[in-house]
């Protein structure tokens, strides 16, 4: 099992949901909004301090939960359509999740998504 998550600019969502429900097998995200501050610094950076903390971009947090098998394809989904080219576009990890339930029904591993 894989867990997909992907920062990405909140502009960009609805053209990486409709990329991801092409796919034949998609399990199903979650989507939460988010704040951060990435490596801008210095002259020209995005990263400024002001009297109320540092200033935080907006961006869309993704979460999906799939198939070693599928991982790939819904990642390289998620990469191309959140793409723009400029900077802030977001990042994408993949990391091992050792054991999936749901809760409904007791279901586990790749039944469960």
């Amino acid at each position: 099992m894989k867990e997909i998550k992907a920062i990405i600019q909140p502009h960009m969502l609805g053209k990486v949901m409709r990329a991801l429900h092409e796919l034949p097998h998609f399990p199903g995200v979650t989507v939460t909004p988010a704040r951060g501050q990435g490596r801008g610094r210095g002259a020209g950076g995005a990263f400024k301090i002001t009297e109320d903390g540092i200033d935080y971009h907006n961006k869309v947090a993704l979460d999906v939960y799939c198939s070693e098998a599928c991982a790939a394809e819904i990642a390289d989904a998620i990469r191309k359509a959140a793409h723009t080219g400029l900077e802030g576009d977001g990042i994408l990890v993949i990391a091992e999740v050792e054991q999936v339930v749901r809760i409904r029904t007791g279901e586990g591993q790749e039944r469960a998504v």
